[in-house]
């Protein structure tokens, strides 16, 4: 097949902000990517000989023939297409477009459909990625590799957890309940299929593939699969290899026999998703040693290059998307999204989503009518907490220091601790030291596994890392090393990626040789259980401090220096007059 520009939403661009006019526009702005455009479902424009006294072959016999002289295919027929072959045939006057999905290890070529005419303009299908906290699903043209739009929405499935392993809990506690979270995304799924092809007027039945890739919990909750036992070790899937299924049976609402081929998981809670990120980055073939993290409510990472890869995941929960705060919440409108912190005056000033402007400038309050600040959302929680560590008002092991001691006004006494008060408008946002400590679980959570995959490849530095992810690419890079998130490593080596797991879906989609390249590549990754492992703890309990009270993060010295304050003493004061 042609080898073209393909339109990805892949390398180094920003994720969108949620709304579809802001969709539409991130899907403009995708940038090109050098595949090849070599889909499981290719359109075959044939003129098949009618018959005569002379041949005595069926219409599917002289069918093949046709096809097999174009494409030196002789396929298979599926009985519902082979029912109707002979009407087909002879409403067309002969000349038809055969719809094969082409064969693999496991099943040759077989037509799924035939059109009356030539209709080789019309091949579509959807690459999928199931996120614990958003789905999104993108169409794509299989003739050009185009992606055609996108489109997302909370996973409905939240309703029963905020992160997996509450679902996992829930589906426990209530047996059968997996099914109603099935049932939940699928629905979720067809919303969004059916909203794209609307849009760009799509018939469905021209919808003749799709890619699904997820976490491993998300996996089986889309299939119908009980996820009892990925909630208690040993981790077991009912299966980990690429899966191709009738897209019917899953509840996809596009052509009636389409497949919806799932990528195979890595290990553990390594899942689809972290293998479709691979698909993107080419870390087998990389000379420097380069971390890629997956950031969500569960972080899955990579470590390597051509030498081997090791890989690993944390469940870091979701206080690192905003959720567990006092006011933290998704990204929508009104959400803080940046801060900002004087050093010497300790004034607090912020973005919120909706508004270009500061919450210092006079014209503020004017922009933000109508959406108000609402909460924080991931990016304002990260660069809220380095922000204080930067400024001085929480010290190293994360305690918030009083007005006094710190010299910002925005301290108050909070019970027995002190928090910030962020804005005092409508509403009231504050940032508490629980919040503080529910940052310092999650990031030291994921630097812990870093680590641990570091020791396994034998490597004390990363020299690059890549940040993958809607949240990875709107987190800054400064803010995340001085809270000590991701390793010390120079800026300038550090990149976000958008939606990676979306892209490799993407890639899957469009070309078919990538699916039997990643089933390969995942069998020569070697998978690090971290939480049970003996060193986690150690590596946790020095990851807690901010950035880490262990590594020295000598490059981020070369930036900054960090205040060397301590309000230990403070507090341990105030618990002796307690």
């Amino acid at each position: 097949m042609d080898e073209t520009s393909a339109l990805l939403p892949c390398q180094h661009h920003s994720a969108p902000t949620e709304g579809p006019a802001q969709q539409d526009a991130d899907c403009k702005k995708l940038s090109h990517e050098k595949i090849t455009v070599n889909p499981a479902v290719i359109l075959v424009d044939v003129e098949v000989c009618p018959p005569n006294k002379s041949h005595t072959d069926g219409d599917l016999e002289r069918l093949i023939v046709a096809i097999a002289e174009k494409t030196g295919l002789e396929p298979d027929i599926e009985f519902e297409v082979l029912a109707s072959l002979q009407s087909t045939l002879r409403a067309a006057d002969w000349r038809v477009t055969c719809v094969i999905r082409r064969g693999n290890r496991r099943q040759g070529p077989r037509v799924i459909d035939i059109w009356p005419g030539d209709c080789t303009q019309n091949a579509y299908g959807v690459a999928v990625d199931i996120g614990s906290t958003t789905i999104a699903v993108y169409l794509c043209d299989l003739q050009t590799g185009e992606v055609l739009g996108t489109s997302e929405m909370t996973n409905p499935q939240v309703s029963y957890g905020a992160d997996v392993m509450s679902r996992v809990s829930h589906s426990m506690m209530h047996p059968g309940t997996h099914l109603d979270m099935t049932a939940a995304v699928r629905e979720g799924l067809r919303q969004l299929i059916g909203e794209l092809t609307e849009k760009h007027r799509v018939s469905s039945s021209q919808v003749l593939d799709a890619v699904v890739v997820c976490n491993p919990i998300m996996h089986h909750l889309f299939l119908g699969f009980d996820p009892y036992e990925l909630g208690q070790s040993p981790f077991t899937f009912a299966t980990s290899k690429g899966l191709s299924v009738a897209a019917r049976d899953v509840g996809l609402p596009i052509h009636p026999r389409a497949n919806a081929y799932l990528l195979p998981a890595v290990g553990n809670h390594v899942g689809a998703d972290a293998a479709a990120v691979l698909l993107c980055e080419n870390l087998q073939s990389a000379a420097s040693m380069t971390l890629i993290i997956d950031i969500g409510t569960n972080a899955e990472f990579f470590l390597g290059n051509s030498a081997g890869i090791v890989a690993s995941s944390s469940p870091t929960g979701p206080a690192l998307e905003g959720a567990e705060i006092t006011h933290g919440q998704r990204a929508a409108p009104g959400a803080i999204e940046r801060v900002r912190i004087h050093p010497v005056t300790k004034h607090i000033c912020f973005k919120v989503i909706g508004s270009d402007l500061w919450s210092d400038d006079p014209a503020f309050e004017a922009s933000i009518r109508g959406i108000g600040v609402t909460g924080i959302c991931g990016s304002g929680v990260i660069e809220m907490v380095a922000e204080m560590r930067m400024a001085g008002i929480i010290d190293q092991t994360g305690r918030i220091g009083g007005r006094e001691e710190t010299g910002c006004a925005a301290c108050f006494q909070d019970g027995r601790t002190v928090a910030v008060l962020v804005y005092q408008g409508t509403t009231k946002i504050i940032f508490t030291n629980n919040d503080v400590r529910e940052v310092q679980m999650a990031k030291a959570a994921l630097y812990a596994s870093v680590r641990l995959l570091m020791d396994a490849l034998g490597v004390q530095a990363v020299d690059r890392i890549v940040l993958a992810g809607a949240f990875g690419s709107h987190i800054s890079i400064k803010h995340a090393i001085v809270l000590g998130l991701i390793p010390d490593c120079a800026f300038e080596n550090v990149t976000a990626v958008g939606n990676a797991a979306g892209a490799g879906a993407c890639v899957a989609l469009l070309d078919i040789d990538a699916r039997s390249w990643i089933e390969s590549a995942v069998r020569h990754i070697t998978n690090v259980e971290t939480a049970t492992h003996p060193d986690f703890q150690r590596y946790f309990l020095s990851a807690s401090d901010i950035p880490n009270a262990d590594d020295p993060f000598l490059l981020l010295a070369k930036h900054l220096a960090l205040p060397r304050v301590d309000f230990r003493k403070r507090s341990n004061r105030q618990r002796a007059r307690q």
